[in-house]
């Protein structure tokens, strides 16, 4: 019997243009780390009836959201668009936002990665600076204009699930961002930082929703081979999450029928 958990993870959206159709795709590092962590990727695209999403996660048992080297557009955010921001097509950050809402009220499961872990953090009731060499004081460097592998130190919250993936102390990340978290939503805590302050690991307080948001990328080619452990903590606080709500279903059902 199979018990692999199934991983739904949202495909990356560009619209057409004069020499392109539309199309959606997906950074290979994604479903690599989850095959290579016990888990079976499945890709979701871009859909459009919240029905019909409703139905896929409730067939799945975790989800990735990913990351974007686009941005989060800043004028829903509130935001005069800075000069350096580039906003993801509307349809791909529309279904973001609807699929972080479905995970957060069905308590799916969630690896959030990157702009994931923005829009998550949004649909939740948090906020984001739209640069932070701006917006943080005395900011560290968080992207690299011409190399994308960058890496800078964090510190690990002790106690947390950064902790239990890592161990405590400080690690160095890749880094290739400009926007961040400012206000944490009220469900999360943070379990990691940058020296400047700037949250870069966040996690569920609801004992009942295994969910780790990294402003990182584990699943890229500049991660560490260390980073694949954030993978194989998701694969298995799925099948954990997945296991217990079986028990309760089971117990509920042999309370009726008693």
């Amino acid at each position: 019997m199979n018990d692999k958990p199934i991983i739904a993870i949202n495909a990356d959206f560009r619209a057409a243009k004069s020499e392109t159709f539309s199309f959606s795709w997906m950074h290979t590092g994604y479903y690599d780390s989850v095959s290579n962590s016990g888990g079976i990727p499945l890709m979701l695209p871009p859909m459009a009836e919240d029905d019909d999403l409703r139905r896929m996660l409730e067939q799945v048992d975790g989800l990735v959201l990913t990351g974007c080297k686009l941005d989060l557009d800043p004028i829903r955010l509130g935001f005069d668009p800075h000069p350096v921001t580039r906003a993801m097509p509307a349809r791909r950050e529309d279904f973001d936002r609807r699929l972080a809402k479905l995970a957060y009220e069905m308590k799916i499961p969630t690896l959030a990665i990157g702009s994931g872990m923005q829009v998550l953090n949004l649909i939740c009731g948090g906020t984001l600076f739209q640069h932070v060499a701006e917006d943080v004081y005395r900011s560290l460097c968080h992207r690299d204009a011409v190399e994308n592998c960058l890496r800078h130190v964090i510190e690990i919250v002790p106690g947390t699930k950064m902790d239990s993936i890592y161990g405590p102390g400080e690690i160095r990340v890749n880094s290739d961002h400009h926007m961040a978290i400012d206000q944490l939503a009220s469900v999360f805590r943070a379990s990691a930082t940058a020296m400047d302050g700037v949250v870069e690991a966040y996690e569920s307080t609801d004992d009942n929703w295994w969910c780790l948001g990294t402003q990182f990328h584990p699943e890229s080619e500049s991660a560490s081979a260390l980073d694949l452990q954030v993978f194989e903590a998701f694969i298995d606080g799925a099948k954990e999450q997945t296991a217990t709500g079986v028990e309760i279903l089971q117990f509920d059902q042999t309370r009726r029928v008693a």
